[in-house]
């Protein structure tokens, strides 16, 4: 019956609100109190080093690439974006910090950054700018962030906090927000407490360091006035495309007004520097191309969201009628299937995951999964072991392998998982079940 239990639940819910970084208290031990802050010169409190920023970012950065389905598919536009990045990277306070810009396969609209310089923007928010400039603004504005050390003010903060209730939280759990709940439910995680939201103060610095960055770099500050205005009137217009971006940088008249009047003001001489359009539009045409597409992606992860799979379903074939080997629709379409306990399309959207981008490792879990429910457990137990290869440090890959090989009859080996998850999480369904294993094979006492 427990066996049947697990088979049908899948990983529970997991909510984006709910995933921490791991982040212990021997790290804690090397806080470095205050500091000065890079941008403005001023004692800042702040109890994360920059080898800490650097090492947090290493490891969760990847995850959240992941859960929004790897770096983009059409690598000249990949190398585009990071160009446009690398460009601004001299005109920043912190110009020694390992920096990467990439273009992600999801299609809601945002960009994020990682404390030690992992940028990342969606192909939802591209498809939504106009020009280069309004990209380096875009890419200016996440850079701004990092030059701040937005992020970590904010984990010294929470880790003052801890500190004096005497305790440093770390929980294992799993990234959310529309189709990622769902993704989350089948053992995929994210990063999302590590992108949590800015202050308005932050993001009014990182607008103006963003700014000044493009500036620099030769690009005309009406770049940023006119993403301000996309943003603008996205959330006026369609409020839930961007509502994950403005969960984590709010957005108001406000920024725009002072995007127009630093603009008009501060860099009046700057005003006749170029946007680009034209190499922007020459560089986003594949993107574009597929414009309709990803507008269906974007309706059925909408539906996802509200649990309607059926109509979900519906848009995700219709993605893929028009683009049958994007790997963000067929990794959607295989979740949908396998939420709705049609595991062999599941599974059969997932293999074609697999095939069309087989470095990325989202796929493999889902296909996983999908052999888990169908018996599989051998071809379950190497999808799993492959995630790990391409993507190490998801406790659920661990659990799952530990299952895999119980059902398989290896019990030693299925010790050895169970027991390695039991280091890193202690707590929920799939915890009890293998310690109750533990416990019944005869490793564990109770």
């Amino acid at each position: 019956m427990r066996d049947r239990f697990f088979l049908e639940q899948g990983l529970g819910s997991f909510t984006r609100r709910r995933f921490l970084w791991i982040l212990s208290a021997s790290a804690a031990g090397t806080l470095v109190g205050c500091a000065t802050s890079p941008v403005t010169g001023r004692t800042q409190l702040m109890l994360v080093s920059e080898e800490q920023e650097i090492q947090i970012d290493r490891q969760h950065a990847p995850f959240q690439i992941s859960a929004d389905y790897g770096q983009l598919q059409d690598k000249a536009l990949n190398d585009y974006v990071r160009q446009v990045g690398q460009n601004l990277v001299s005109r920043t306070h912190r110009t020694h910090m390992p920096y990467s810009f990439q273009g992600v396969n999801a299609t809601y609209v945002n960009a994020y950054a990682f404390p030690g310089g992992t940028i990342a923007c969606t192909r939802g928010i591209l498809l939504s700018l106009e020009n280069e400039a309004e990209l380096a603004a875009l890419l200016g504005h996440e850079l701004g962030h990092v030059n701040a050390r937005h992020t970590a003010q904010q984990m010294s903060k929470g880790m003052l906090t801890n500190a004096l209730v005497g305790s440093v939280s770390a929980v294992a759990g799993a990234m959310a927000g529309g189709l990622g709940q769902v993704a989350g439910a089948l053992g995929s995680i994210g990063a999302g407490a590590l992108l949590a939201s800015y202050s308005r103060d932050n993001e009014r610095e990182a607008d103006a360091l963003g700014m000044e960055y493009m500036v620099k770099a030769g690009y005309s500050p009406k770049g940023m006035v006119g993403l301000m205005d996309m943003l603008r009137n996205l959330s006026k217009s369609k409020p839930s495309a961007i509502e994950m971006m403005f969960a984590t940088h709010p957005m108001s008249d406000e920024r725009y007004e002072n995007s127009v009047k630093s603009a008009q003001v501060q860099y009046a001489s700057s005003q006749k520097l170029p946007l680009y359009r034209e190499r922007y539009m020459d560089q986003t045409a594949r993107l574009r191309a597929m414009k309709g597409a990803i507008e269906d992606l974007q309706k059925g992860e909408q539906e996802m969201a509200r649990q309607k799979f059926g109509e979900a379903e519906g848009h995700f074939r219709s993605a893929l009628k028009q683009a049958p080997h994007d790997y963000a629709g067929l990794v959607m379409m295989a979740t949908c299937q396998i939420i709705q306990k049609k595991h062999a399309e599941g599974l059969k959207y997932s293999e074609a995951a697999k095939s069309v981008y087989p470095q990325e490792a989202q796929a493999y879990h889902l296909s996983g999964f999908a052999k888990i429910q169908t018996r599989d457990f051998a071809g379950a137990y190497q999808d799993f072991s492959a995630y790990e290869k391409i993507l190490r440090g998801n406790p659920n890959t661990i659990f799952f392998k530990g299952f895999s090989l119980e059902g398989m009859g290896k019990k030693p080996e299925a010790a050895q998982e169970y027991h390695r998850y039991l280091q890193l999480v202690r707590e929920g369904k799939y915890a009890q079940h293998a310690y109750g294993r533990l416990v019944e094979w005869g490793y564990y006492k109770r």
